[in-house]
């Protein structure tokens, strides 16, 4: 398992649980931080020091909404260095959302699966994928 832990940017408490359960579920020993909008995981990033493995964001969320902090973090030079793959994962996914979310540096945008199973089997390729994908923070590859 690549180290760093997974921000989860979600402000449903329902869904941060099963988010959770599924990690557990999946064998993911990364450590799983919950943030409830873009502007607390926003405030985490610019001051830790430690390397995050992903972080998984919904779209729609109070005070900063996931494209708000996508933005802010491609304008910020010292958090574009972490170069940290940035993923949207969420229920509400039209056409002018997702173009907009693709005018940001985003990596990945996914429509959140209806049933458990289904988001699960989503969830481990998402995060396998980035466990073999050659990173500048995976120096497995050199």
């Amino acid at each position: 398992m690549r180290s760093g832990h997974i921000l989860l940017i979600e402000d449903d408490e329902d869904d941060q649980y099963l988010f959770q359960q599924m990690i557990n579920e999946l064998g993911v020993d990364n450590e799983l931080r919950f943030f409830a909008n873009g502007l607390e995981a926003l405030d985490y990033l610019r001051v830790t020091e430690e390397q995050p493995f992903i972080i998984l964001c919904d779209v729609n969320m109070p005070t900063m909404n996931g494209i708000e902090l996508r933005k802010v973090i491609d304008q910020d030079e010292q958090l574009k260095k972490k170069a940290v793959p940035f993923i949207f994962l969420s229920t509400y996914a039209s056409p002018v959302v997702v173009r907009d979310s693709y005018e940001t540096t985003i990596q990945g945008f996914f429509k959140k699966a209806d049933d458990y199973e289904a988001a699960k089997k989503q969830l481990h390729w998402i995060i396998g994928y980035w466990l073999h994908c050659v990173h500048p923070h995976n120096q497995d590859w050199k």
